[in-house]
């Protein structure tokens, strides 16, 4: 059917098929190429809610950030591909009681992981952590810096 018999000028088409072209590129299967999954959304949630500070010192860098209420055992410090300092854990629901219901719950529960690059001069074979009233510390020592290498004298020969 021809639009324009019904009254449809040249400039309603062309808005017309516009919005048609549109709905189609949306719903086809590109478009959830390039969606993120389902996991990156959660993982960065999760790194977003866990604030931190960091730090640095002439010997260090330390990373401070809240744990409340977690035991040592519910913490994981680890360093992944030789310059990622990674920090996750999980904190669990206390079991509920009989006959007890929450009014109100805004601590938060599950799990949380913050991941940091650290810098070249970060020895990764010297980090530490301690947990204590609920702060994490972890401090990473700095390799020392680099000595500037000696003049060498060669010794000319006579050929």
């Amino acid at each position: 059917m021809d639009l324009r018999l019904v009254g449809l000028d040249a400039p309603v088409l062309h808005a017309l098929h516009q919005m048609m072209d549109l709905s189609d590129e949306n719903s086809s299967d590109k478009s959830s190429h390039n969606a993120p999954t389902r996991s990156y959304v959660r993982d960065a949630k999760t790194m977003a809610a866990t604030p931190a500070d960091v730090k640095e010192y002439p010997n260090s860098y330390a990373f401070v950030i809240d744990m409340p209420g977690l035991k040592s055992g519910d913490i994981k410090v680890q360093v992944e591909d030789d310059n990622v300092l990674v920090i996750s854990g999980e904190r669990k629901r206390e079991e509920e009681k009989e006959g007890a219901k929450y009014l109100i719950m805004e601590r938060r529960v599950g799990k949380f992981m913050r991941k940091f690059v650290l810098p070249e001069n970060a020895n990764t074979d010297a980090v530490s952590a301690v947990c204590q009233d609920g702060v994490l510390s972890v401090t990473v020592e700095k390799l020392p810096p680099p000595q500037p290498k000696k003049p060498r004298t060669i010794e000319v020969k006579i050929a």
